[in-house]
Parts: C-alpha cells; sequence; structure tokens
C-alpha cells in the first residue's frame, strides 16, 4: 500500500501540478503560502483524502497549519484514523 505522503504528493502534482517535478514538492513544502492550495483545492484534497482514507473531517481540521504541508496532511489523517 502507498505511504500517505506518498499518496498525497502525487494527488497534489496530478491534480494541481501537471508537469511539475515531483522532487520539487517536499514533505515540509508550504502548500498554501507557495499558491499549490487555494480554497477551492483544499476542499478538493479534503475530498480526496476522506475518500481515500476513510475519515471525516471537521471545520477545525481545515485551519491552515493542519494541511500546511504533506508531513502535516500525513500528521492530521493519522490522528483521524486513531480516533
Amino acid at each position: 500500500m502507498q505511504g500517505i505522503r506518498d499518496a498525497v504528493r502525487a494527488y497534489i502534482l496530478e491534480q494541481f501540478l501537471p508537469g511539475e517535478d515531483s522532487r520539487n514538492l517536499t514533505d515540509e513544502t508550504e502548500l498554501k503560502e507557495n499558491g499549490i492550495l487555494d480554497s477551492l483545492s483544499t476542499l478538493k484534497l479534503v475530498s480526496f483524502l476522506e475518500e481515500q482514507y476513510g475519515v471525516e473531517f471537521e471545520a477545525n481540521d481545515l485551519e491552515p497549519g493542519k494541511l500546511a504541508t504533506i508531513e502535516a496532511i500525513e500528521r492530521l489523517v493519522l490522528s483521524k484514523q486513531r480516533g
């Protein structure tokens, strides 16, 4: 099974950065600050995560810091899976 970070990176590259070199999107890349995620793309990403990992996000899960990087997204998904 593909790791969360790899799956999120692949999704972002495919959906929001087509043609971008995957080496330019690290686990620590600031997604909103670099213009990769805006409000619409954030909603698309959240829908993908909910479907892919069987989790449900609440409004407070969408705070900027929780979706700031691929690393932060992985932490959020894992915390939702645990309970």
